[in-house]
């Protein structure tokens, strides 16, 4: 047997056979009723329409058999496994499949444009996509975008692709293994704590999309940290998240945090909103709710009974700061405790906390135990507590760096420390409050806005000749993009025509939620917008307490 450098650990392996071998009966995964697909190994007998229950027993042949049918296609371990899918068995086997063979799984957002997918597909140089329904169409357009991308693997009806590309549906994909490489991956493949694991793309604090490169052992780190020590999760508990597998904090959410004890999680493949949840949470009962603050406060909006969470022991929020008067609004409507915590896509999960009991609300909390936290100045000084500075975490779950950005990497991660782009101040007493991104990158509805990327759409417009997109807190106090234009001289744009604009050339959440138009943008004396009297006029504005700006800063133009 060859020689293996540092501890044999395989995440698949560790996440699903152990716990099959273990409780071979319990049940895994539920797909919450009504799904068009992600139905993959369901009980004899389920449909989509009721759901279905998978246990840990059947969840091991999924993933044996999806390992199985990538050594098949010709995957070797280390190559790419892109999988822009909605949450089901599918995806959930391929991401363990291909981390039980060595490979990257690389999750990506169901919420990306053709043209994203394209750079992603590329960048990654993956060897083999998968798609649901939901993501069939940008399949068709970003297929032809990379010459590394070899099989298209879609669960749901064939697709007109290039004759380059060997296309399958699941169950053809499933079928072409054959016993020699069901066979194959019998053992996993002998994968240690640091061996390649898996992919996250973000833009995070550069507004360039990004490869986060991930270990095998993080999934393990984030179960033993935060799973543990938070949630005190324990084998009864169900998990229910309404962000989704792609993401970092879902990733923990439904995957590594139940299957690390053998507990169960619910996947829905919709698209989540108020009614949707309301109706899995009466339905399923989980015992965890993971959310995020724009969601919670879509449930207060959609008046969803308080009955729904009597189920719930806690919920969770991340992905942007909670506001105080939103937890207070909702702890006090629904009873249950909320925690607010930040975590990232190089963090892979929540480092810092509120803690059940101990809610300081407005606050992100204390450390979670396995992260060191320091704030230091612009030169690098750790500061004394209350006065505000750059927010930066060590643990062992941290990214081992960006693919194919060297740069951007030295940047952000500075030997065991990471920059969070995030600007804190720490009371005496050890609680950690958020002041600010370090710097303009927007975090709306728990996602990476690149000001950059929506003002490079807008300015494609041949009525707009300069634009500054900015954050706005909204009546929940949750961050929102808010574009403010100066049009070409004599053009006739509107806001309307400039958001419908932005709508069918950017992913929806990177969309402006208004557009305010100006004479003129506010700038400093070397050339460069200030960014802040934008922002102050944009509150104003919105805030109905006036219709112009004092002299010197931006003025609305007439429409």
């Amino acid at each position: 047997m060859p020689a293996v450098v540092g501890e044999r650990f395989n995440a698949a392996a560790w996440l699903v056979d152990r716990m099959a071998a273990e409780h071979p009966r319990r049940t895994a995964v539920t797909v919450a009723a009504g799904s068009a697909f992600g139905s993959a190994g369901a009980s004899a007998g389920a449909s989509a329409e009721d759901g279905c229950d998978v246990s840990y027993g059947e969840l091991a042949g999924q993933v044996t058999a999806a390992a199985a049918a990538l050594v098949a296609s010709g995957v070797r371990a280390e190559e790419r496994v892109l999988l822009c899918m909605a949450d089901g068995l599918e995806l959930m086997s391929l991401f363990l499949g291909a981390l039980r063979i060595g490979a990257v799984p690389v999750p990506v957002s169901t919420m990306l444009t053709a043209g994203d997918l394209s750079v992603l597909a590329l960048d990654s140089r993956a060897r083999l996509l998968a798609v649901t329904p939901d993501t069939t169409a940008l399949a068709v357009a970003a297929a032809g975008s990379s010459p590394y991308l070899r099989d298209v693997v879609v669960v749901g009806d064939p697709l007109p692709l290039p004759p380059s590309l060997r296309v399958r549906a699941w169950s053809e994909f499933l079928a072409a293994a054959g016993q020699a490489a069901t066979e194959a991956v019998a053992t996993p493949e002998l994968t240690v704590t640091d061996s390649p694991g898996f992919w996250l793309y973000t833009s995070g604090t550069t507004g360039t999309p990004k490869g986060a490169m991930h270990r095998h052992g993080s999934l393990r780190d984030t179960a033993q940290t935060y799973a543990r020590e938070v949630l005190a999760i324990r084998p009864d508990d169900v998990c229910y998240s309404v962000a989704k597998l792609f993401f970092a904090y879902g990733l923990g959410n439904s995957l590594t945090f139940p299957f690390s004890v053998g507990a169960r999680t619910v996947l829905d493949p919709a698209r989540p909103t108020p009614a949707g949840a309301a109706e899995i949470l009466t339905r399923y009962r989980p015992t965890l709710f993971f959310g995020v603050p724009t969601f919670y406060a879509a449930l207060l909006a959609a008046e969803i009974p308080a009955e729904a969470f009597a189920s719930v022991r806690l919920c969770l929020s991340a992905g942007e700061p909670l506001p105080a008067a939103l937890y207070a609004r909702f702890t006090r409507r629904y009873g249950v405790e909320l925690l607010d915590g930040i975590g990232s896509t190089e963090a892979l999960h929540i480092f810092l906390s509120n803690r059940p009991g101990r809610v300081r609300p407005g606050t992100t909390g204390e450390p979670v135990a396995g992260y060191a936290l320091r704030i230091e100045d612009d030169e690098g000084a750790e500061v004394a507590d209350g006065e505000p500075g750059h927010l930066y975490v060590r643990g062992e779950s941290a990214a081992m760096g960006y693919w194919c950005r060297a740069e951007i990497t030295r940047r952000v991660f500075r030997g065991p420390w990471l920059r969070t782009g995030d600007t804190y101040v720490r009371s005496p007493d050890g609680y950690y409050t958020y002041l600010g991104r370090s710097d303009d990158i927007i975090k709306a509805g728990g996602i990476w806005v690149s000001p950059a990327e929506v003002e490079g759409r807008l300015l494609e417009h041949p009525g707009v000749a300069a634009v500054a997109v900015v954050s706005v807190l909204d009546a929940d106090g949750l961050e929102k993009p808010v574009a403010c234009v100066v049009p070409v001289a004599g053009a006739a744009v509107s806001e309307d025509v400039l958001v419908e604009y932005c709508r069918s050339g950017l992913a929806a959440f990177k969309r402006p939620r208004r557009v305010l138009l100006l004479d003129a943008l506010p700038m400093t004396a070397t050339g460069k917008v200030r960014r802040f009297k934008v922002r102050e006029h944009a509150i104003a504005v919105l805030a109905g307490e006036s219709s112009r700006t004092p002299a010197g800063t931006a003025t609305p133009a007439s429409s």
